[in-house]
C-alpha cells in the first residue's frame, strides 16, 4: 500500500499535554491509518543548511523550548530510531546529488516528538528526523521531498511538521482567530487543493498577509509543508483534515497528500 505524505501543525510545545479538539484529531488520524513500518520527519525545528538525517539506534527527547511548567521538561517520548532507513535516505539524497550529513545523538525536537506523542503513543514505530532548509527556495524544498517518493511505496510515512501561521510576535489571548490569519490559510488551502505550484512557490509575494503569517524569523515553519507536497509529486492530490487556531492566529491544521 502506497501512504499518503502529512503535513502536520505542531503547534505550542504545550500540545504535548493538551486535551483538545486537534489531539483528539492526531490520536483519531494514527489510528485510522496503516501502521507505517517506519516515520521520516522534516521538521522546522531541525533547520540546516545541508541536508541531515538523523542516524540513532534509540532517541533521546530533547525539550528545546524555555518558560514552559516544570512537567513539560519531565515528558519522554522513547522512539526508537531506524539506521537501516537512515541510511537508505542518505543513499537516495547522494544519487540525486544532494549533500547530505548523517547525524547521530541529536534526538528528537519537539516538532517530532510532540505531534506523534497523539498519533503513536507507545513510541512503537520507529523515527528517522530530516532537516529542512529554510534558506532554499520553495521549489527546492518541493524537489528535496519528491527524492523520497519511493518511501511512500515501501510502508515509510512522511511528515512534513510546522504551521502555516506561525508568528509569535502576533498571538493574543482571543478565542476568535484574526481574519487576516484566516485570509492566509484559505489561499493557502484553495492553491493547495488545484496544487497550483506557480503561486505556492511565490506565496511572499502573492498570499495575501504573508509577511504576518510567515515572517522571515519563523519561515522554517511554512518550509515543510513543500517538502511533503514534493513528496506526493506523483499523485499531486490535496485534502485538509482539520483547521483550528489557538492565541488568536498560530494556526492548527494538517493537509494529506496523495492517498486520500
Amino acid at each position: 500500500m502506497t501512504l499518503p505524505t502529512l503535513f502536520i501543525a505542531h503547534g505550542s510545545p504545550n500540545l504535548a499535554v493538551e486535551d483538545n479538539e486537534y489531539t483528539a484529531f492526531l490520536r483519531e488520524l494514527g489510528t485510522r491509518m496503516p501502521l507505517p513500518k517506519g516515520i521520516a520527519v522534516f521538521s522546522a525545528h531541525f533547520d540546516e543548511p545541508v541536508q541531515t538525517v538523523s542516524m540513532d539506534e534509540h532517541h533521546s527527547t530533547m525539550h528545546d523550548f524555555y518558560g514552559f511548567p516544570s512537567e513539560m521538561y519531565e515528558l519522554d517520548y522513547p522512539a526508537q530510531g531506524d539506521p537501516e532507513l537512515s541510511t537508505r535516505i542518505c543513499e537516495i539524497f547522494k544519487e540525486a546529488n544532494l549533500p547530505v550529513k548523517p547525524l547521530k545523538d541529536r534526538g528528537l525536537d519537539h516538532g517530532v516528538w510532540v505531534i506523534l506523542r497523539h498519533m503513536f503513543p507507545e513510541a512503537n514505530i520507529p523515527v528517522v528526523a530530516l532537516s529542512v532548509d529554510s534558506q532554499r527556495s520553495p521549489e527546492e524544498q518541493y524537489h528535496i521531498g519528491r527524492m523520497l517518493a519511493p518511501l511512500r511505496d515501501e510502508g515509510i510515512l512522511l511528515i512534513g511538521s510546522g504551521g502555516l501561521v506561525h508568528n509569535l510576535r502576533k498571538l493574543s489571548q482571543q478565542d476568535e482567530p484574526e481574519a487576516w490569519a484566516v485570509e492566509f490559510d484559505e489561499w493557502v488551502a484553495e492553491r493547495l487543493e488545484q496544487w497550483n505550484l506557480r503561486e505556492l512557490f511565490a506565496y511572499e509575494r502573492k498570499a495575501p498577509n504573508a509577511q504576518d503569517a510567515v515572517p522571515s524569523y519563523a519561515s522554517e515553519h511554512f518550509a515543510p509543508l513543500f517538502y511533503a507536497m514534493g513528496a506526493a509529486d506523483a499523485d499531486r492530490k490535496a485534502e485538509r483534515k482539520f483547521q483550528a487556531y489557538q492565541y488568536g492566529s498560530l494556526s492548527l491544521n494538517c493537509w494529506q497528500f496523495g492517498t486520500t
